[in-house]
């Protein structure tokens, strides 16, 4: 039976493919959340420390709030302003009164 931890790592070299095929993909997915959320501090510690996935884990589906899933967007209806007609005639009468007062 082997004695420590790198013995068994180094006849046993597969460990660490398996831990890689683990870890890439839900490192990558934690990663990509925190940086859509702009979570820098999770984004940090992400990076940094390397757990085989668990606090990868932990985030994906404790603490990262879904802010990447599809929502419905609510189309704002923009008012159309009214189209002004210029009466050539009513502003003539109405300078012609404006005038005829003063």
């Amino acid at each position: 039976m082997p004695e420590n931890i790198a013995t068994i790592l180094s006849a046993n070299p597969w460990i660490f493919l398996v831990a890689a095929i683990w870890t890439i993909p839900l490192k990558g997915v934690a990663l990509w959340r925190a940086a859509r959320n702009q979570s820098l501090a999770w984004f940090i510690v992400l990076l940094i420390i390397n757990t085989l996935g668990i606090l990868d884990i932990i985030y994906i589906f404790i603490f990262s709030k879904r802010k990447d899933a599809p929502q419905q967007v609510e189309t704002q209806r923009t008012q159309i302003p009214e189209k002004k007609i210029l009466d050539i005639e009513a502003a003539q009468a109405d300078l012609d009164d404006t005038e005829e007062k003063s």
